[in-house]
């Protein structure tokens, strides 16, 4: 019964988010191949900041009944994933975000769902704002992270909150945020977990006035996911159910 009640009030809550909004987009990976038209890739191997270790391309993904799958795997050569980014083609300002997705484990992965502002190549990171709205580290089983960067905040200061869940490495899951002028709620599975909502709002603190594109990608070792990575764990699968975003009508 408690558990039943649980369930009926995290459901609730998120279901107050959506009231008085619409389904805009959605991605459900139907096909055979991602819809160019809604996601780039990403390449490279330079470490993205973090001192990752992986070379991303697009070779490490397939689309197939309705997922996305994104395979990191290790050779000779080294690590290889995927990333891709809606950037230029599906921004959005406020709204639910939600993503259903079944986790790579280990140590040294690093997989995210995350969000970033419209104006980086201008304004650069994190003056443009970074929504991370689920990040998994292999090396901390049973631990999810929402995290949000900005000026004031951002890397190893930035304002963040890591949630405790027991079978986060089994089966899928859901994370979402709901985001307004005012504020950013987190979810998983349906259940809040952290807000962001500073009381005195400017440039440094709140750069969440403006659009925001969708990265899905599945880092190994790095400055958060490592540094330390278990070569006996590859390869490993980042298993994404889909994406949607709701707006006010």
């Amino acid at each position: 019964m408690k558990k039943l009640l649980i369930l009926l009030l995290a459901s609730t809550a998120v279901m107050a988010q959506k009231t008085g909004k619409k389904l805009v987009w959605e991605e459900n990976f139907d096909g055979k191949a991602l819809d160019a038209n809604s996601w780039n890739f990403e390449y490279g191997a330079n470490g993205w900041g973090n001192n990752e270790r992986q070379n991303y391309g697009d070779k490490n993904h397939k689309v197939s009944d309705g997922k996305l799958t994104i395979t990191v795997q290790k050779d000779q050569n080294g690590y290889t994933s995927t990333r891709i980014t809606t950037k230029a083609k599906k921004e959005f300002k406020y709204g639910y975000m939600e993503t259903r997705v079944k986790l790579p484990v280990g140590q040294g992965i690093w997989p995210a769902f995350w969000m970033l502002g419209s104006n980086i190549s201008e304004a650069g990171w994190p003056k443009s704002g970074e929504i991370d709205i689920m990040e998994y580290i292999g090396r901390e089983p049973h631990i999810a992270y929402a995290t949000i960067h900005t000026k004031a905040t951002h890397g190893a200061n930035a304002s963040s909150k890591k949630t405790p869940l027991a079978d986060i490495e089994k089966g899928y899951h859901t994370f979402a945020c709901d985001w307004n002028k005012d504020r950013i709620i987190f979810f998983i599975d349906d259940k809040p977990v952290y807000t962001y909502a500073p009381e005195a709002k400017n440039e440094n603190n709140w750069p969440f006035d403006q659009p925001f594109f969708f990265l899905i990608n599945c880092a190994v070792g790095g400055d958060f996911g490592g540094p330390a990575v278990d070569d006996t764990i590859f390869p490993q699968e980042y298993v994404v159910d889909y994406v949607k975003v709701y707006q006010v009508n």
